[in-house]
């Protein structure tokens, strides 16, 4: 009851001001409030690269699989053959990271510029639910982050040591990175 009362208080006001706008005033406010629509280009467009990257990941394990199979019914084993493995795997995760980072985006621009998913208020999950623009950076950032460490991960793969040096520093990193996480992680909510 009271709410109604609220609605109706609202619509009232908002009429009043309506007529003390000129035609000019209402016509721009409207254009310029419209123009949010813009946004759809990147939430559709965002979609797309996310299912892109889907199936080029996808396809890029299923190739990582295949050449596991000919490589052992041949009864080969091949140099770097783990490391391949691994790494064709940890790139194909990237892949699936960075394109969870585009649905995350093309979502919460949605939240944020046009509408509320309904049918995303039904559901138990609320990691796509984005009220604010600090909110969908801190969720962007904290995938890119994972996306980063990563791409670190599988470039260590590939990466010969030829000194006490290049070691230090590779502990050196690896000691940065976790810390990172661990501050990263500790001011979120999980």
């Amino acid at each position: 009851m009271e709410h109604e009362k609220d609605v109706r208080l609202k619509d009232i006001k908002n009429k009043e001001i309506i007529k003390k706008q000129s035609f000019v005033e209402r016509v721009f406010e409207a254009t310029l409030w419209n123009s949010r629509f813009f946004v759809l280009f990147a939430v559709i467009f965002s979609m797309f690269g996310a299912v892109a990257l889907f199936l080029v990941a996808s396809v890029d394990i299923w190739g990582v699989i295949s050449m596991v199979f000919e490589t052992y019914i041949k009864g080969l084993h091949p140099e770097q053959f783990h490391e391949n493995i691994v790494s064709g795997l940890i790139g194909a995760i990237d892949l699936y990271l960075i394109a969870i980072v585009l649905i995350i985006f093309g979502f919460g621009l949605y939240e944020l510029f046009i509408s509320e998913i309904d049918i995303a208020n039904q559901g138990s999950s609320k990691i796509l639910e984005i009220h604010s623009l600090d909110e969908l950076k801190d969720k962007l950032a904290k995938v890119i982050v994972m996306v980063l460490v990563v791409s670190f991960f599988q470039r260590v793969l590939h990466t010969s040591y030829d000194g006490a040096l290049e070691m230090l520093y590779f502990a050196g990193s690896i000691l940065a990175l976790s810390i990172g996480l661990y501050f990263l992680h500790k001011g979120g909510s999980h």
